[in-house]
Parts: C-alpha cells; structure tokens; sequence
C-alpha cells in the first residue's frame, strides 16, 4: 500500500510566484479587427492606382468643365478696374464717375493689349449687341477727354446711359456668376438683382429639358415592353438554345452607333426600303414622310437601347427557381394569376436596374436625334454640343450640363426613395 499523496499536490504554487500571472494578451475581437482594417488597406492600395487614374482623367476634368457655370474671370481679366469699381453699384441708378472712368481706362488698355475681345464676348452673352457696343466705344474713345466720363460715354452710344447696360458689367465682374445657371432655368437677373423671367423668344432650356425627359421615358418604356418578353422567353429556353439567341441581342453592340443609325436613315427616308415596299405592294400611294419624326427618334433609340434592358432582365428571370411558378399552379391558381403574383414580382430588381440603365443612357443621347430627328425633336445633349463646339460658350454648356445632372439625379433619388419603401413593405 502506497503512501498517500499530500492534498496540497499538483495544485499551483502559493504565495509571490502565484501572483505573478502571465499578462493576458489581445482578446480575439481585437485582433479580428485588426485583421480586418489590414484586409482593406491593401484593397485600397491595389485599387488606389484606377482611383488616381480615374480623378485624373474622369472626375478632374468633368468637375473643372461643370465648374464654368458658375465661374467668371474673363471680364476681370481683361477689364480689372471697372470690375472692382462696379462692385460697389447699389444697382439702381448710374455708376459713379469713378465707374465711367475705370471703364473708359480699361478700354484703352484692353484695345492696346489686344485683350477686348474675351471681355467683349462675354457681355454678349448676356446682352445682345454688347459686343458691338464696347468696340465701337473703343474706337470712338478720344485721346484725351474733354468733359467728364460719363458725358464722354453717353455721347459715344446712349446706351451708356442705360442701368441694364451697367447691370450687365456688374453680373460679369466675377469671380462667380449665376448668369449662365439662370438662363439654362430660362431666367435672368435684373441690374437690381431681382430674378425675372426670360423673354419669350429666349424660353427654351426648360422645354427641352422636359422634352429630353419625355423623350427617354417613352424609349424606356419602349425597351421594356420589347425587352421583358424577350427575355422571358430566353429564360424559360434551355442553355444552350438561349446562348445562341442571345448572341442576336448582343450584335448591336458590335456595330458602330453611327452605322446603326445611318441604317436607319436607309430604311426610313423618303426613297427608302420601308416607302419602296409599300409603294410595291399598293398599301400606299404616295412616299410617306417618316425620317425626320418623333417616331423615327424612338424607333433608332429603342434598337440601340434594347439590350441594356434585354441583359439584366435575362439575369434575373434566370434566377428564378421554376418551382415557385409550380408550386402556385399546385395550389390552384390560374397561370396569369401565379405569373402576377409569384413570378413578376420577383423580376421587380431586374426591371429596376434595366429601367435606370436605359433610361439615364437615353438622356444623354445626342447622335440619333441630331440624325433621324427634326428640330422640335432635339434632346438637351445637343444643345451643350452646340454651345461646346459651335459658339464655344462653356459657360452655358457647363450650366446645361448642371442642369441635366442635376435633374438627373434628383430622378434617382425619388427612384431609390420608391424602391427602398417597396423593400421594407416586402420585408
């Protein structure tokens, strides 16, 4: 028989050398954490590279072109004494003398330094005629004056002794401006500083603007009523037949958008395949005119357009698993009914997706309107290539800009206001 072992055995020893423990270390939460925020530090080192990239050549030079409508300098630069004595004006009555003679000094500087003509520019966008007036003032200047500045002035061209001339000076005297915002809003700006609106003759933007929106909401709906039975069918086909259909939506991609709607320009003009054959076969008696229309507009946009929705509607269909629809027709429902209210609903996200991809597409269309459309059917796209490349006005081409960008994307927020409610009353 073995002795027995004292109680005290095996336990841990008592006293100093218990106290001193080992020190924890970092429980696992923090150590995940740590983990994690290494985890996307190196994500975004391998992605920081696209994003320079893309702030370079994308954001950069998109935020310094919308950034035009609402900056002035030329004026400034060119007429830098009138521009800061104007500042002062209360708008009401006429500049003082001060004023008169600021302008009268910054002409003759501008003409010796070839420099009146961006100053001159500018005014005429606001004011027609402005351009004339301030070279026909530069001319006429006297070398040495014989009264007094604003006499000099009046004398040369009443016009000087007009408010709204002077109010013109003052909206142009920068270095920000609201002139080309307001007029793209088919509004101006009193010499006061009172927001009226714009002549008759000169209300346009707004009309295109909502012209641009009608015109890409019925090329949408087009795309959709085409687009969700196509895919619906190539949904339900099997792989291998729906992969070979699909490469039919998929060949105006590989065809230029111009050759795309020059052959729409082929098939709709007045001596075209679509007139020759109704000619032939006695529907008609005469050419009808179809190019140059609203309809010619939707029929070019939707053949474009089309896979955009065509491709995330297959998506989703195909995602759908066919027992739902099933289990509906075991329970007693009609097909209609079980299509309505299991299987439609389930494409809502695809048709949102495909309903925003056309459709912000659409409002920037520019080729097949300017092409296959008259001039009632022109969208705001052609507007801001008019002003861009044509009078080389940047600041009405960057307010035109703001404006479609802005409507644009108040749009997609009533949008993801309407789709996030649909998904909380779904959950």
């Amino acid at each position: 028989m073995q002795p027995r072992e004292p109680e005290t055995a095996g336990r841990p020893p008592a006293g100093p050398e218990a106290r001193r423990a080992p020190a924890p270390g970092p429980s696992l939460e923090r150590q995940l954490a740590a983990a994690e925020r290494s985890k996307k530090w190196r994500a975004f080192l391998l992605t920081a590279p696209l994003l320079l990239f893309l702030l370079l050549t994308f954001l950069g030079p998109i935020g310094a072109l919308l950034s035009r409508s609402v900056v002035d300098t030329e004026f400034a630069a060119a007429l830098p004494n009138v521009a800061r004595e104007i500042r002062r004006w209360d708008g009401h009555a006429l500049p003082d003398e001060a004023t008169f003679a600021a302008l009268i000094a910054d002409v003759r500087a501008a003409r010796a330094a070839d420099t009146l003509a961006p100053a001159a520019t500018r005014l005429n966008y606001d004011v027609s005629g402005f351009r004339s007036l301030l070279f026909t003032t530069g001319r006429r200047l006297p070398d040495q004056l014989q009264g007094s500045a604003r006499d000099t002035l009046t004398e040369i061209d009443p016009k000087w002794a007009e408010v709204e001339t002077w109010g013109a000076i003052a909206r142009a005297s920068g270095p920000v401006t609201s002139l080309f915002v307001l007029a793209a809003l088919d509004l101006k700006r009193t010499a006061g500083g009172e927001f009226i609106g714009a002549p008759a003759e000169e209300k346009i933007f707004v009309q295109v603007l909502v012209r641009t929106f009608a015109i890409a909401t019925a090329v949408t709906i087009l795309c959709l009523a085409l687009g969700y039975p196509l895919a619906y069918v190539l949904a339900s086909l099997p792989t291998r037949t729906a992969n070979a259909l699909l490469v039919l939506v998929l060949l105006p991609f590989w065809t230029s958008l111009l050759v795309r709607t020059s052959a729409w320009i082929v098939l709709l003009q007045h001596e075209g395949v679509i007139n020759e054959a109704l000619l032939q076969t006695g529907l008609i008696e005469s050419a009808l005119e179809l190019l140059y229309r609203r309809a010619a507009v939707y029929a070019a946009m939707t053949h474009v357009l089309l896979p955009f929705m065509v491709l995330p509607l297959y998506a989703g269909m195909r995602s759908i698993p066919p027992a739902h629809v099933r289990a509906a027709l075991s329970l007693g429902a009609t097909p209609l009914t079980a299509f309505w209210r299991v299987y439609a609903p389930q494409t809502l996200p695809a048709v949102g997706a495909g309903v925003l991809m056309v459709f912000i597409q659409a409002l920037g269309y520019y080729i097949t309107p300017a092409l296959v459309g008259g001039p009632d059917d022109q969208m705001l796209s052609y507007f801001i290539a008019f002003y861009a490349s044509k009078t080389i006005n940047w600041g009405m081409a960057a307010a035109l800009s703001v404006a479609l960008l802005a409507a644009t994307v108040a749009l997609y927020w009533v949008y993801d206001r309407l789709v996030g409610i649909d998904r909380i009353r779904m959950a």
